[in-house]
């Protein structure tokens, strides 16, 4: 919103008003003010959770540590939605595609981590909101994120073709620009393209339509962009579950997702400016630097949180801030087509996810054949084993974190190296 006021303040000639027009000022106050949020508000909502009792239930109580957590309070996840939102609407511009899809995941993912964490507290159900229905939420999501990539018209690519000089824009239907406007050949166009990044590759584009060779022209675009689909689907209930069970130790999935956060800031400013992605020869996406805003005030309102988290935690985010960081860092991907880069960039997710599949089927599986089920971990997710090794909580999540910052630095990296 002040972006909206102070772009017509520069219209009539305020000095300085058109500071604003800048992405990386507007970042810059969207991280000063999220930060802010966090630490302000973020006392006074910690004082009324603990006035209402709103504590967390622990149940693995046999764990070292877990006893004082016990009725700390939780959906402290409020916190972190608030200063996202408010830089968001003051800062970014609000007609922006991308910011509008980012703005409808944080309030739909929140929503259903607050829905779950009511239940848990208010209605004394530990077992919170059914799974299904946290699945079916994160796939209306999936659904709604794909559909929206797909029918707008401001979601482009860009690239260079080459064309006979007598084709125009309106002929070849590969351009926003004027009709009649000639296609000189290799000029640059934007398209509808279901093309993304995959890394350590030299011609580091993968085009989902590529996955239907059996169809042809249209049909072959329409079928990629439902694979394409799937996908978005699968990678945002994937990450959101996955930060949900990192969500075990104090600052471990807040200082994760905060490094996450930074990373996917670094990589939509690269993908949204024409001359870094030419000198990257990395995919250019339109109108998708803005997201650099939001990014911003996503690493502000982590780190203001993680103020309060850090051990020993005051305020637990619980699932209503833990879903939504996942579908957060997810969705962002999705759009700066990077989401191939998911397995390294949230591979602390990644891995806490797997070891929980691992610990299950093998116990299942053990069961079956032996009559008694067996472990692989001392206890799942991967930070509970190294608790029951002994480990100090403050040295597991600080270990945790330098992973995070090199597989975050191994992402960036793949810019070049492919």
């Amino acid at each position: 919103m002040l972006y909206y006021l102070f772009r017509y303040l520069d219209t009539i000639g305020l000095p300085g008003a058109g500071v604003f027009n800048y992405i990386s000022f507007r970042a810059a106050a969207a991280v000063i003010t999220s930060l802010l949020i966090a630490m302000l508000i973020g006392k006074r909502i910690i004082y009324y959770l603990q006035r209402k009792q709103i504590g967390e239930t622990i149940r693995d109580l046999d764990l070292e540590g877990q006893y004082r957590k016990q009725g700390t309070p939780s959906m402290g996840g409020i916190i972190i939605i608030a200063s996202i939102l408010v830089p968001v609407l003051l800062f970014a511009r609000l007609e922006n595609v991308y910011i509008l899809l980012m703005i409808i995941t944080t309030i739909w993912v929140g929503m259903i981590g607050f829905v779950d964490d009511y239940i848990k507290i208010f209605r004394k159900n530990k077992e919170g909101l059914a799974g299904k229905f946290k699945i079916i939420g994160q796939v209306g999501l999936g659904l709604i994120v794909a559909v929206t990539l797909y029918a707008s018209d401001d979601v482009v690519v860009r690239v260079n073709v080459t064309a006979p000089a007598e084709v125009t824009v309106a002929s070849a239907d590969l351009s926003s620009g004027n009709p009649g406007e000639v296609i000189q050949p290799s000029t640059a166009v934007n398209i509808k393209s279901t093309k993304t990044t995959i890394p350590f590759v030299k011609e580091n584009e993968f085009d989902y339509a590529w996955l239907v060779p059996f169809a042809k022209g249209e049909t072959k675009q329409l079928l990629g962009w439902l694979v394409f689909m799937a996908m978005v689907i699968f990678v945002v209930v994937s990450v959101s579950n996955g930060v949900n069970l990192t969500d075990g130790l104090d600052g471990l999935a807040t200082g994760t997702s905060a490094i996450a956060g930074v990373t996917l800031g670094i990589l939509a400013y690269v993908s949204g400016n024409i001359i870094y992605a030419d000198y990257l020869n990395i995919m250019y996406l339109p109108n998708i630097g803005e997201l650099v805003i939001f990014a911003a005030a996503f690493a502000g309102a982590t780190v203001g949180f993680l103020w309060y988290n850090s051990y020993p935690a005051q305020v637990f985010m619980g699932d209503t801030g833990s879903l939504t960081l996942g579908g957060i860092i997810a969705v962002f991907a999705i759009v700066i087509r990077k989401e191939l880069l998911i397995p390294i960039l949230c591979g602390i997710f990644f891995i806490e996810s797997l070891s929980v599949m691992l610990q299950v089927s093998w116990f299942k599986r053990t069961k079956r054949k032996y009559g008694e089920g067996r472990r692989i971990f001392l206890m799942a997710p991967l930070h509970h084993h190294y608790q029951k090794k002994g480990y100090a909580e403050p040295k597991i999540v600080t270990r945790f974190w330098i992973i995070a910052i090199i597989l975050a630095v191994l992402s960036v990296v793949t810019l070049k190296i492919r």
